[in-house]
Order: structure tokens, then sequence, then C-alpha cells
């Protein structure tokens, strides 16, 4: 049958759910510290981020020969916002690394280091750490592979292992059934009230979701690996939001921006990575850097960079019909060259036709 949720009722569907929140969608049914049983003192679910303001959203692009000057730089540009915006709040940067052992699919350590001076500069350096989950094997094998623990002892923050923290359990839709699975998704990500979440990421094309930026490296960092109990093995969550297909992926990437989001977009694209991202993909010597407290505004600027149409990205597109930030470039303030005097066209992934499958009515399998 057709599931029309994915056609003529798709925009009613996520104007409404998306307006409601994630936490009212995607029932938070345990909370947990991992493998220490159960966590009482569990925040409530925090609600969607504001609609933005009438005033265009800023988005800072530079571009230059120094990685770690052009994500000072671009920081620097919006600083009294961003300041103003972590007030009290402990920051938590969010690297991406999707690999431990892979530098161009990964966060580069000076990448880090702009960040880190510029919150330094104004003040918001003490209690930052850097936390990660990895898709693959333990964060800190990827900090020490990367050159992350000589950066956090310099600047005295703490490096922790996502899939070590506490967790809450939410619900992922899977396409070939129409069914919710529990995943389990860190606990500090989802509070937004004490935490101010940096996205630490790259520009990449990806192998299911066309590209990967701000929103996926929050979104799909959040889930847990954990140890399964009586084995050597382990339960990755991440795999339950990939969602058996384009059109799982991309509405389990939608649905979930309102809890787990960035506080602030930081995409790196001194080399970004097209082809076969977001792990096997090639080289492109971009030099350019995305910053914006509207983090589906970076998205779609750094979409346009790569000379992808934003409305081709499933989760974009979704997100383009609610009112947690802004897809129109004209209504933007960008800070810095225009957009289009820096954009590169990046080779798309081989398996890009079936990425874009979200854009048909989706079959779907019951049970009798």
């Amino acid at each position: 049958m057709d599931l029309n949720l994915l056609n003529k009722n798709r925009r009613e569907f996520l104007k409404t759910g998306l307006s409601m929140g994630a936490a009212a969608l995607f029932t938070t049914s345990s909370a947990r510290a991992a493998g220490f049983g159960a966590y009482p003192g569990m925040p409530a679910a925090p609600q969607p981020s504001a609609a933005p303001a009438a005033a265009p959203s800023r988005v800072a692009l530079t571009n230059g020969d120094s990685r770690t000057d052009n994500i000072f730089r671009a920081l620097k540009s919006l600083e009294k916002e961003i300041a103003q915006s972590i007030g009290n709040r402990r920051v938590i940067i969010k690297p991406n690394n999707v690999s431990t052992s892979n530098q161009l699919a990964s966060t580069h350590a000076d990448a880090l280091i702009g960040i880190l001076e510029f919150l330094k500069s104004i003040g918001k350096l003490d209690n930052a750490i850097i936390a990660e989950s990895t898709a693959m094997g333990s964060a800190m094998q990827g900090f020490e592979n990367f050159g992350y623990i000589k950066v956090a002892e310099k600047y005295k923050v703490e490096l922790v292992d996502i899939d070590q923290s506490e967790y809450i359990t939410i619900m992922g839709f899977n396409q070939s059934d129409a069914r919710p699975y529990p995943v389990r998704v860190s606990s500090m990500l989802t509070n937004q009230r004490d935490n101010f979440i940096i996205s630490a990421c790259m520009l990449k094309t990806h192998d299911r979701a066309v590209a990967t930026m701000s929103i996926k490296n929050i979104v799909f960092g959040a889930p847990l690996k954990l140890q399964t109990p009586g084995s050597r093995g382990f339960a990755n969550d991440k795999a339950i939001l990939h969602g058996g297909g384009a059109h799982g992926i991309s509405i389990n990437l939608a649905m979930l921006t309102p809890l787990l989001h960035p506080s602030l977009a930081v995409i790196d694209g001194f080399e970004g990575m097209e082809g076969r991202g977001p792990i096997g993909g090639t080289r492109v010597d971009h030099r350019v850097c995305v910053v914006s407290t509207d983090y589906l505004a970076a998205d779609t600027v750094g979409a346009h960079l790569m000379g992808i149409d934003p409305m081709d990205i499933g989760y974009l597109n979704y997100l383009a019909s609610t009112n947690v930030g802004q897809t129109d470039l004209s209504k933007m303030e960008i800070l810095g060259e225009p957009v289009e005097k820096l954009a590169k066209k990046y080779n798309l992934g081989d398996s890009i036709e079936r990425q874009l499958e979200w854009k048909t009515p989706a079959k779907v399998t019951f049970a009798t």
C-alpha cells in the first residue's frame, strides 16, 4: 500500500508533528545510565526551538588558506549572539568522527582549535567538553588517532565517550513495516536547557541521505553503541535510525531534529568529501567554513556550497515546511562572500537515485 505520509499528507503531518515537538512523537520510554541500571533524574524533554525572528538568519561564510583561521573568523563575526546564546550553559563540542582512522571523514583537530580559541576569547571555555560516539570503534581511538588528546590537554577540556554516558530511550521509524523501534540516545545531547551543543562537522556527501552536515552529526551521533549482555558484541542503535531506506532515514532525521539539534553549527569545508561519502569519498579542496546559530540555515548554505539543491535532501525538504529554521537564501544575511562565488559542484555517490526515492510514496507491507 502507499504510505500517504510521504505524498499528499506529508507536509501536513510534518507541520503538525514537528510543531508538537519530537518529545510528543517519539515518546521517551526509559532513562538509564549506560550499563548502570535506572536513571531516576531524567529532565523533561526539551521543546523545539522557537521560530526564527523576523530578522534574517545570520550565516557567517569565510574562506582562506587556514582551516583554524577560517573557523575562528566565522565565529568572531557572530560573537555577540553566540555569547548571549551560550549564557551559563556548559559547552559541548560534538565532532563528526564517523571513522576512527580516516582523517578526511572526520573532524580535524585544527577545526577544534579554532572553536576552542574562540570560546577562550569570549570567556566560555570553562567546563567545555568534547564528546563523541563514533559509527565504528571507540571514541577514544579516534581522539588518539586524530590528535584530540593533545588539544584537550592544551585547552584543559575533557574528552567524553558518549557511549559511556547516560541515555534515554526514544522511538525511531522503519519504512519496511511502518513500525517504531526503540533507540537509546545520549541524555546530554537532548538536554538543551543545560548544554550548548556545537556541531563541529564537515561538508560531505552521503551514501544514504545525499549530504551530511550539522543536523545529521547530532541526530546520528546521539544513538549509542552498547555492549550486548553475555557477549563481546555491541548493539549499535545508530543503525535503527537509518530507517530501512531513503524514506525512513529522511523521516527520522526530520522528526528528531527538534529534540536533537545543534545550538551552533560549525561546518568545516576546508577539505570536503565527494562521491562515496561519508567515509569512502574523495577530497575536495574547498577552503570554506559556515557558521550559524540557525542550524537549518547553515546546512542549507552548506548544500548550496556543494552544488546540491537543499530540497533534494529529504530531511532538509521536510524541515523546510516547519518553523525550526530558514531554508531560503534570500531571507538570510550572509556575512562574507556570496554563496554562489564559493560554491563547487561535488560529485554525488553512485547510489544517488536510490537516495532520492524519498520523493516518491513508499511501499510498506503490514503483517496479517
